[in-house]
């Protein structure tokens, strides 16, 4: 079954719902009961800069309908679970002019979002620029008469661990909003990186074909199952079914990092999650993301985080 509504009135359900008792700053709200289940957060970070988290499973497929509306600059990074897999897909808009175009919400479909929008003014200010933009970043902010960019791909490794530390922010009050808005912006960096039109195209020779990328994310599969006993290079491959060649050009076009990079990355966030919920001292978060010297593990999680695994416990604690 697929329930179709006009945007105002998808809003409409929202402001029909109970708050949350346990929210005292008001900023969550869960998903009306007749569209499914989960919930919704938002926050206004600073004027102009909103983050919105959510995280649901609609009972049908939604159809969303929109007239024509200036938009301002926003990025979606989803993460689907369909059927006990994971997906995770991003796009990217500019500001000017939204078309009334549907938007397609799967049903029966756990998704978790990390949404931002950002008024065209505040990104200028992010910038530092009052006049001209950069002729790579003008497609970001047309006027309100034209069409809105519009890129969507797979996020890479350090988008996906991004959007990680958003979901898991660790922070309350004003360090909280320090710490997501530092966030926002960074992810807002990343995806200027990825879409610049200084990029080469890909070649035809390492043009992936979709059966290809699935082997590629099943493989990032397997290395975050095994982050105590990873495969090699070969290993990896074979249990993919490609060859190596083509693996690792797949982890460049897909992740945006070397196999390795993408692995050392894995370990990095694991370690910071059981450092982060103190289920483990320093020396066996070590030994549980493959670390086998403590000397070695401080140093990564120095360079990834900015300061000492022992320090970082401390100031948990306090």
């Amino acid at each position: 079954m697929t329930l179709t509504l006009a945007h105002a009135d998808y809003w409409d359900l929202f402001q029909a719902v109970q708050p949350d008792p346990g929210d005292r700053l008001g900023l969550r709200e869960s998903y009306p009961s007749q569209l499914g289940q989960g919930y919704r957060y938002s926050n206004e970070l600073r004027p102009g800069l909103e983050l919105a988290v959510s995280d649901s499973c609609l009972k049908d497929d939604l159809v969303m309908t929109h007239r024509d509306r200036v938009h301002p600059l926003e990025y979606t990074f989803d993460q689907f679970y369909p059927a006990g897999k994971t997906q995770q897909r991003y796009s990217l808009c500019g500001s000017g002019l939204a078309p009334g175009e549907p938007w397609f919400v799967p049903g029966n479909t756990r998704i978790v979002s990390v949404n931002v929008h950002i008024e065209p003014v505040v990104f200028r200010q992010w910038l530092g620029l009052s006049e001209q933009l950069p002729v790579g970043l003008k497609p970001f902010m047309r006027s309100p008469d034209e069409k809105y960019y519009e890129h969507s791909g797979t996020p890479t490794a350090a988008m996906q661990m991004t959007v990680q530390q958003i979901l898991t922010c660790p922070f309350q009050g004003m360090t909280q909003r320090l710490y997501l808005e530092s966030k926002v912006w960074e992810l807002m960096a990343l995806l200027i990186e990825a879409v610049r039109p200084s990029q080469p195209p890909q070649t035809s020779a390492h043009r992936l074909k979709p059966d290809d990328v699935e082997r590629i994310h099943y493989a990032s599969k397997i290395l975050r199952q095994r982050l105590l006993n990873p495969p090699s290079l070969m290993e990896l491959a074979r249990a993919v079914g490609i060859n190596d060649h083509k693996l690792k050009v797949g982890f460049r076009q897909v992740f945006d990092t070397t196999v390795f990079g993408y692995l050392h990355e894995l370990r990095m966030a694991r370690s910071h999650q059981l450092l982060e919920r103190g289920e483990m001292n320093v020396t066996a978060a070590a030994h549980a993301v493959g670390f086998a010297n403590r000397g070695h593990f401080a140093a990564a999680f120095r360079r990834r985080y900015g300061v000492n695994p022992g320090m970082f416990m401390r100031q948990r604690r306090a």
